[in-house]
């Protein structure tokens, strides 16, 4: 595997209080999977790898109005999101987890739908010249699937570190790799941390 820094970019999805961590809305579903796969300190490793080697950072989340006037839960997982009362913009679990904080130079997007792949995120990849998208996060069935397909049919290389990703069973988890594996390559983070070195001045 080649990576050239420059025109890469790592996205870490929903790294967010209610998604990952134990005492969020999500936990019933995610949790056992994120600390049983190492996920967060995965992705940690992949996000500090990527800063030093000159990638673009990006973080995409979910959020919304406190009144959640910009909620259509049409799906179930959102159905979920309105039921817990949950993700909402200025609460502390709506919030990325402080272990993978972002830096200053690194960008955050924020929108209302189970995928990320917004107009938001696509001006970001277009201004920074990015070509080739890093995939990580929770949970690999739902937002970091939908996310990578929309990526894929938009004409970037997609790469999905498997090992840095979760969903709420290891079959769910499985079953969206073997889906993706027609679509993006599947790597390792010890591949992609293998196929990116520091830039040098």
């Amino acid at each position: 595997m080649e990576l050239n820094p420059q025109h890469t970019a790592v996205i870490a999805i929903h790294c967010q209080g209610d998604i990952v961590s134990g005492n969020g809305a999500f936990a019933p579903f995610f949790h056992d999977q994120v600390v049983s796969r190492n996920v967060i300190s995965k992705i940690d490793r992949l996000l500090d790898n990527a800063r030093e080697s000159g990638m673009t950072v990006i973080y995409t989340r979910v959020a919304f109005k406190p009144d959640f006037s910009d909620l259509n839960a049409n799906s179930p997982l959102l159905k979920v999101v309105e039921q817990a009362g949950c993700l909402k913009e200025g609460s502390e679990l709506a919030d990325i987890i402080p272990e993978l904080a972002p830096a200053t130079n690194d960008v955050v997007i924020t929108h209302q739908r189970v995928g990320g792949f917004v107009p938001e995120l696509t001006a970001v990849l277009e201004d920074r010249g990015i070509d080739t998208l890093v995939f990580a996060g929770v949970a690999t069935n739902a937002s970091v699937e939908s996310t990578a397909r929309v990526a894929t049919d938009a004409g970037y290389r997609v790469i999905i570190a498997e090992d840095a990703c979760s969903a709420a069973t290891p079959e769910a988890h499985q079953a969206s790799i073997e889906s993706l594996g027609l679509l993006a390559e599947i790597a390792t983070t010890a591949d992609i941390l293998g196929a990116s070195s520091p830039q040098t001045v």
